[in-house]
């Protein structure tokens, strides 16, 4: 408990305390008063300041003032009628704060949920000076320092390991238990933890570039994206609370005032009372409260899983989610292109692979870097020049003075080149040097083990339309898709054209509820911004994807959509039954206050009752289950 919280507690146990004292002794008349008097101030002293000061302020309608204004109304009813029942008052002010004490924990409970996920907070770098590690602060570490990280510590910054060999810990960002193993020349990323081995690492970023720092920020600041439920909540409690209490009002005046034209007597002590019960019942506590902490506690859940939502906005969007559009590689493949063939036509092996690799030497694609992988060799740039990227189709450069062509079967067209087709599985590259048609590389890049499975589970949480967009050829997106059971597919794109495919099938699912694309976050940015939600996956220490995607998962399991999705819904599913449940029992028991039939303790139930059982409701977003 936090101190706000214990000192609560401790008046709940001290007033409670009071009232069965009180209630025990046998006094009477103005020290029974009194005795009340200085319990219900125990209890209710800093509601009463927090009404005052509103009141100051002009913000005058809240739970505050309808609490101060019921219970002092209660105290006034009993000294007037000498009636000398002081219980209801204080009473209603003790379950009131045992409500807000019960609201507070839970939203401490979220919290400390997410408090998790702070962890990978760094509290310090190492550096090494004179034979000796010295402590400092990560934001004081420059770009390119070496720092070291010693078994047990977390990693502090986004760098590459120059020297060391370790298992990292990285569930606080990924929800994944598997520890990962690194080794010299591997990237790291800060918020992981060293579980194994001493690593030295020179960082690539400052602190507040680093992966730890942005994922911090995005998660910290996910509460200002107001979800229109919650917006919603918020204009409904400006005009509800000011209704309720001119009701009250009106309730507490009018028939007394008919009854009293009518026959002579008014019965002002009984319409007072209902009109004091109706301010109680009347309170929207459970509505403000349970709202908001249902969507900060589906975030939360969410965020332990892996799983980063920029906002309740976009939690509420993607439970809306009709139809899913994947990008092929890195999404669901793996994204690690290796040679799996070479068909030559004049020259040999080796020196179709030394012209491809050398004219694709400045391209950082993976499938360039599959290609320098398969020369093996080192690359001597000095006899590359005139480098020229035809986006969608390839390279032209000249090699050692020869014109090199790399590229697909578009680039032989455009060069008035005749190839031979391939009809292996994979990605062709054809070659031709100066003019003649060398000969084809078959690249192949391997479906991701939970791909499949991550289909399956999209359509059990009920997404009909499954959609793949690629780049690579007709051929191989549609043994890819077949593969894993996707039916519908657009290869042959070039980036811009997935735009316009995106558009096409916004327009057709206009009405039928939210399209979502899934893609790397680094390719894909325009197309993340364009769809009604944008996933980015495999995105640890993506820059690209935390500012492009509206969701971010922190892994490269495509089955963490369908999860995704299945949190919103149930998060979106208790916001509507606390809605639901909190306006029956609200406008059932008003109506009752109204006509007599309940009285002051059902309008504490009606209040605190009700905002207990939605805030534990409310709550249950926190509890993710696997499948």
């Amino acid at each position: 408990m936090t101190r706000k919280q214990k000192k609560r507690l401790y008046r709940i146990l001290a007033a409670s305390a009071g009232i069965l004292l009180v209630e025990l002794l046998p006094v009477d008349g103005l020290l029974r008063l009194a005795l009340y008097l200085c319990v219900y101030f125990v209890i209710g002293s800093d509601v009463l300041s927090k009404a005052i000061r509103g009141i100051v302020n002009g913000s005058v309608f809240d739970e505050n003032f309808l609490m101060a204004v019921a219970t002092v109304g209660a105290f006034v009813l009993a000294i007037i009628t000498r009636s000398g029942d002081y219980l209801e008052g204080v009473a209603v002010m003790l379950f009131y704060q045992i409500g807000e004490l019960f609201q507070s924990c839970a939203v401490g409970k979220s919290r400390k949920n997410i408090s998790a996920l702070m962890d990978i907070r760094p509290d310090y770098a190492n550096i090494e000076k004179d034979g000796h590690l010295e402590q400092v602060d990560p934001e004081e570490v420059a770009v390119g320092t070496c720092i070291v990280v010693q078994p047990g510590e977390k990693i502090p910054l986004d760098g590459i390991v120059l020297e060391g060999k370790a298992s990292l810990n990285t569930s606080a960002l990924t929800g994944e238990s598997l520890p990962v193993d690194v080794k010299e020349g591997d990237t790291v990323i800060s918020g992981c933890i060293n579980l194994s081995g001493l690593l030295k690492i020179q960082t690539t970023k400052g602190f507040s570039e680093s992966t730890a720092a942005k994922i911090l920020d995005l998660v910290e600041n996910a509460s200002s994206r107001k979800s229109r439920t919650e917006d919603f909540i918020a204009r409904f409690a400006r005009v509800y609370t000011p209704f309720v209490c001119c009701s009250a009002l009106l309730l507490a005046l009018i028939p007394p005032v008919i009854q009293l034209l009518l026959t002579g007597n008014g019965n002002w002590m009984v319409w007072f009372y209902r009109g004091l019960s109706f301010l109680v019942v009347s309170c929207p506590c459970a509505l403000v409260i349970s709202i908001p902490l249902t969507f900060f506690a589906g975030i939360g859940g969410a965020s332990r899983e892996g799983i980063l939502v920029k906002g309740s906005n976009y939690l509420e969007a993607l439970a809306k989610a009709r139809c899913v559009v994947f990008d092929k590689t890195g999404t669901l493949t793996q994204g690690v292109f290796e040679v799996s063939g070479i068909h030559h036509n004049g020259l040999s092996e080796e020196e179709i692979l030394y012209y491809t690799a050398h004219a694709e030497c400045a391209s950082s694609h993976p499938i360039s870097k599959s290609l320098q992988k398969a020369y093996g060799k080192e690359i001597d740039r000095s006899c590359v020049s005139e480098i020229r990227e035809i986006s969608g189709q390839g390279i032209l450069a000249r090699v050692d003075g020869r014109t090199v062509a790399v590229g697909n079967d578009k680039l032989m067209r455009q060069q008035n080149l005749e190839f031979i087709p391939c009809h292996e599985p994979g990605t062709v590259i054809h070659v031709a040097v100066d003019g003649i048609y060398q000969g084809h590389i078959v690249i192949s890049d391997q479906v991701k083990p939970n791909a499949e499975s991550a289909i399956a589970q999209l359509k059990k949480v009920g997404i009909r339309r499954i959609v793949m967009l690629t780049g690579d050829s007709a051929r191989v997106a549609e043994q890819t898709a077949r593969s894993i059971g996707i039916e519908e597919v657009h290869s042959q794109l070039l980036p811009g054209d997935k735009v316009d495919e995106v558009e096409k099938l916004l327009e057709q699912t206009a009405g039928k509820g939210n399209l979502v694309f899934v893609g790397d976050g680094i390719n894909d940015a325009p197309v993340l911004t364009r769809a009604d939600i944008g996933i980015a996956m495999g995105a640890m220490g993506s820059d690209a994807a935390i500012e492009a995607a509206d969701v971010v998962l922190m892994d490269d399991n495509p089955e963490q959509v369908a999860r995704a999705i299945r949190i919103a819904r149930k998060c979106i599913g208790i916001v509507k039954q606390n809605i639901v449940f909190s306006l029956a029992v609200k406008f059932g028991c008003l109506g009752l206050v109204a006509v007599g039939i309940a009285n002051m303790w059902a309008a504490i139930f009606a209040d605190v009752g009700v905002m207990v059982l939605a805030v534990l409701n409310a709550i249950r977003a926190l509890k993710i289950r696997k499948n």
